[in-house]
């Protein structure tokens, strides 16, 4: 009995102990500045522009087709 009492409290210490760490951590995480902001706009944009380049070389058979998807599923 005293060891099912001793491996409940250990859990509940634990579980604590990561919540706790979480709440540390997202206090911590402070705004994206507007620089941080455009970069991420524009890889985003730019992500965009690989996928939608690479089914339009697909779809219509251009020999450059392979290079493009090789593209798009490096990024």
């Amino acid at each position: 009995m005293m060891y099912v009492f001793i491996a409940a409290l250990v859990v509940v210490s634990l579980m604590t102990a990561a919540v706790i760490e979480l709440v540390r951590r997202e206090r911590r995480r402070t705004t994206p500045s507007p620089e941080t902001q455009r970069i991420e706009a524009a890889a985003a944009q730019g992500l965009r522009d690989a996928h939608r380049q690479a089914y339009a070389y697909q779809q219509f058979g251009n020999p450059r087709s392979v290079r493009a998807l090789r593209n798009r599923n490096s990024l």
